[in-house]
């Protein structure tokens, strides 16, 4: 096994973090959005302490040479198979955790590949059918209105623009040198546009050469979620149980959203926990 410190996939190109023993089991983290892989340095040493591999790859917009334009470009099966890609790199099944956007990642490539996986932990991130059932039947479209916002061209580039990110991070409860990183990170050169597209790509079909795939989940899930969350809500945190077909796990704590950022000391055992539970199974 060689370092990882980038990954391609077609013409794109990923930064990633790779710490710990190379032939360490390994841990692969997903960041979200407005983050990018330095969200996770805080979990990580702990994890490299206990002898696993951390795999923490920057995602589809938020490196320099993974850019495209067009939001077609970021719908999130495109999104899978660029972590399938990383995926590829490495051995054996693998123990993937997503936090954000990189939980609806995680919880679509668990669908799609459940063979690639050791073990599935998601933070703060409903299983998709679940934050549909959440939209219809409770207040999460109130609590997603800034969804809607982000469908708009420009507006919402030139709203976030300047400190108006790390401002509005702040106020939903990022630390502020945190705020400031990404914000500072998504002031790159069509980095925030990139980042946006995620959102923007949300009512596009799947592509066509993406099999249908069973709802379900079918490996071994963790699923941790705060009940100070301002935006995502319990009902869909509670009914993510209904779509997973393994043993699950679901933690709840008195914590925001931003999970790996202010409780990494929590996360990371819950991610040992998600390990050592393979282990002993």
């Amino acid at each position: 096994m060689t370092r990882i410190d980038r990954h391609r996939r077609g013409r794109l190109e990923f930064d990633v973090d790779d710490s710990g023993p190379e032939d360490g089991v390994p841990v692969v983290l997903l960041h979200g959005f407005p983050a990018n892989r330095t969200g996770w340095r805080q979990v990580t040493p702990g994890l490299v302490a206990a002898g696993l591999r951390c795999i923490a790859p920057d995602q589809r917009g938020y490196s320099a040479g993974a850019r495209p334009p067009g939001r077609r470009n970021y719908r999130r099966d495109w999104l899978v198979d660029d972590v399938l890609a990383l995926l590829d790199l490495l051995e054996g099944p693998v123990h993937l955790v997503g936090h954000d956007w990189g939980g609806l990642v995680a919880w679509r490539l668990a669908q799609r590949a459940p063979e690639r996986l050791a073990s599935l932990t998601v933070l703060s991130t409903p299983h998709p059918s679940a934050f549909g059932d959440a939209f219809l039947q409770s207040d999460q479209a109130f609590r997603s209105w800034y969804m809607a916002f982000f469908q708009l061209p420009w507006l919402p580039e030139r709203v976030l623009a300047g400190r108006n990110l790390a401002t509005a991070l702040t106020g939903m409860g990022l630390p502020g040198h945190v705020a400031d990183q990404y914000a500072a990170h998504l002031r790159e050169p069509a980095a925030l546009r990139a980042a946006l597209d995620w959102y923007r790509a949300l009512p596009l079909p799947d592509p066509s050469s993406v099999p249908q795939v069973d709802p379900m989940i079918t490996v071994p899930t963790t699923f941790v979620w705060g009940s100070g969350d301002d935006a995502l809500g319990r009902f869909g945190a509670e009914r993510t149980e209904r779509f997973v077909a393994a043993p699950y796990r679901f933690v709840e704590v008195p914590e925001n959203h931003w999970l790996p950022e202010t409780a990494p000391a929590l996360v990371r055992d819950t991610i040992l926990d998600a390990v050592e539970r393979t282990r002993t199974a």
